[in-house]
């Protein structure tokens, strides 16, 4: 069976597009439907995502319901778009809407999924004011067990049955191939030839031919396979478990982490954690460093430093300030999580030696890739001499 075959059991699209990742996809479909002026609105941005619509001349608007910014909020569809603020923005904004976009899950919020009925209400407003429905779909397996699991109506229906169905509402699918399916690659997909057709003309300059993508073709029989995999609910159960096991684990020592347990990982609020370090010298940052020196576990910053400087020089703080532990596909067992949960809870006692950071080199544009930061005050060595002096004190630690 067929790549393109795949695609077109597992979601229905009759067109598939092969790319080397996300963000190439992200490129393309910014490239063909962006222009200068255009506005985006979307549930929440993700940062390459940000940075291709900006690039062409767009402007993302985000409108995430309100509960998806209370850390505590048990609402289990954060993920959500505000429907009522989507329509304000496309009655008022005719002409400019480039396209409304959904990602599911929703990665900086915390991996919080979107629900069935607001992506049903988002298509029927993009009918309404004929705007394209886009779905970022790199993480649509957590999305859709989610849905199984928290949505009234789909607890006994299969995850193929539940997928198919939420991807029909879309006018295009792009995905990074990395997160679900676990392999170096992406892809978009759709049934509007039009558009596809638009699009593919730009494959052979950025990507390759349309038949690889700039993958070889190990990656795209990879891909193949791991596209079924999203469907898999008991690798899919088994992976959120440990997730919510490790959420629950935090959350009763009073680690202050993003509920409920979204995809993806674990997501730490830096703010709560370090109240102490100042948003202009990068609490995020500053802990995922910490999370290293204390453990060994590489995070991932998803705050500040993850967002670009405003056009006048100002910092720009997002929404929500995290570090993110991601857990990849077959890699953790239970003694991993309680390995983390342990040295977690130690930084978190130890906390008041962490400080912030400050830029020693600071590129324009998604400078978190390649940008280079020092420890204000050396705290980085101090906490490392603490975690030292109390291991060999024979300590827990």
């Amino acid at each position: 069976m067929s790549f393109a075959s795949i695609i077109e059991e597992l979601m229905g699209f009759k067109y598939v597009i092969p790319v080397h990742q996300g963000r190439a996809a992200e490129h393309i479909i910014s490239k063909v439907l962006v222009k200068q002026g255009s506005i985006v609105p979307m549930n929440y941005h993700f940062t390459t995502t940000k940075a291709h619509i900006e690039l062409a001349g767009g402007e993302i608007v985000e409108i995430p319901v309100k509960e998806a910014l209370d850390r505590r909020s048990m609402y289990p569809f954060k993920g959500n778009i505000d429907i009522e603020k989507l329509e304000d923005i496309l009655r008022r904004s005719s002409g400019r809407v480039a396209f409304v976009r959904i990602e599911a899950v929703a990665n900086l919020l915390g991996g919080q999924p979107v629900s069935m009925r607001n992506i049903r209400e988002v298509r029927e407003l993009c009918d309404k004011y004929n705007v394209p429905l886009i779905l970022d779909a790199s993480m649509i397996d957590w999305n859709v067990y989610y849905i199984k699991e928290r949505e009234p109506g789909y607890g006994s229906k299969s995850l193929a049955s539940i997928l198919k169905e939420f991807v029909s509402h879309a006018d295009l699918l792009y995905m990074s191939a990395r997160k679900a399916p676990s392999v170096r690659g992406g892809l978009i997909a759709t049934s509007n030839r039009e558009l596809y057709e638009r699009l593919i003309v730009h494959i052979p300059v950025y990507e390759g031919f349309l038949t690889y993508g700039g993958m070889s073709i190990k990656e795209v029989a990879a891909m193949a396979v791991g596209l079924r995999e999203m469907i898999d609910e008991s690798l899919i159960g088994s992976e959120l478990e440990l997730i919510n096991y490790t959420v629950r684990e935090l959350d009763k020592r009073g680690i202050p982490v993003i509920l409920p347990p979204g995809g993806l990982g674990v997501h730490i609020d830096a703010v709560e954690f370090l109240p102490h370090v100042k948003r202009s010298e990068y609490p995020a940052g500053s802990l995922a460093a910490a999370i290293y020196i204390a453990s060994g576990i590489r995070s991932m910053e998803r705050g500040a430093l993850s967002m670009d400087r405003g056009k006048d020089g100002r910092e720009i703080y997002p929404d929500l300030e995290l570090v993110r532990i991601a857990f990849p596909r077959r890699t953790y067992l239970k003694s991993h999580s309680d390995y983390l949960i342990d040295r977690v809870t130690w930084l978190y006692e130890n906390r008041e030696v962490i400080k912030g950071l400050q830029w020693v080199h600071e590129p324009p544009i998604l400078r978190f890739f390649l940008g280079r930061l020092r420890d204000i005050d050396n705290w980085g060595e101090k906490l490392a001499d603490i975690y030292k002096r109390k291991s060999s004190e024979n300590t827990r630690y």
